[in-house]
């Protein structure tokens, strides 16, 4: 199988300093990344040969190696992603619903656009509090709890949804539902390229959903693309 062959996702699991080439193309690996490379660059309009050679060059000029979580344990794994990217998004969300606030205050009027992109930041906000909460008290802990009753040869920890196939197929929609979202924000604000002579308050604004984007990326690949897989493959040889 070639690169071009390759999805965008195994191409992100495989070598981790892609995923710096794909953000910068706006080519998402994480809920759209089942995408073959050369599909993916169709459908954003992008030269396939730019690609590939921003990928040869990230590789012939990589920096030191992200952390490599395929064979790290689940609890690891797990305690990472709340760590970094769940009190990343309980921090930044407030903040970008307050800068929405402010930006449609003052630029609503014009600017129609933005009280769509407050809804939909709203939305976001509402949505992804309830979905960490969903792994932080039920998903996480039972792979937890699973994983160390394999290391220790004791029995599988009940569970009330019956296997972790259940939650993970509901958190795997949500993680969809938020992409979407994200994907509707970034076309409504234009790849969030604030107006010429906008106020420092809307370079914040949009700056801060980019950046939100960028990590919400980086937190759903690590759990769809890692956690999730293992923690099935690990049931699967339970039974």
């Amino acid at each position: 199988m070639t690169v071009t062959t390759q999805t965008v996702r195994e191409i992100a699991l495989e070598n981790p300093a892609s995923i710096r080439v794909f953000e910068a193309f706006g080519i998402d690996y994480c809920c759209g990344g089942r995408k073959p490379l050369a599909e993916a660059c169709e459908a954003k309009n992008i030269s396939l040969e730019t690609v590939l050679a921003a990928l040869e060059n990230k590789s012939a000029n990589a920096t030191p190696a992200a952390e490599d979580w395929s064979t790290k344990p689940l609890s690891s794994l797990a305690a990472h992603i709340v760590n970094t990217h769940h009190v990343y998004v309980r921090r930044e969300l407030p903040r970008l619903v307050e800068l929405a606030s402010k930006v449609v205050n003052r630029h609503g009027d014009t600017k129609p656009e933005l009280p769509q992109i407050q809804a939909k930041v709203a939305q976001l906000s509402e949505e992804l509090t309830e979905h960490l909460a969903k792994e932080e008290v039920v998903l996480f802990p039972y792979v937890t709890r699973f994983e160390r009753s394999q290391a220790e040869g004791t029995a599988k920890p009940h569970a009330c949804f019956g296997t972790v196939a259940s939650p993970i197929a509901m958190m795997t929609q949500e993680h969809d539902a938020a992409g979407a979202l994200m994907a509707e924000i970034r076309q409504l604000s234009r790849d969030y390229t604030p107006p010429v002579g906008a106020c420092p308050t809307f370079h914040a604004f949009y700056n801060g959903l980019k950046e939100f984007e960028q990590d919400l990326h980086q937190h759903i690949h690590l759990e769809n693309n890692i956690l999730f897989p293992r923690a099935l493959a690990m049931e699967e040889v339970t039974v």
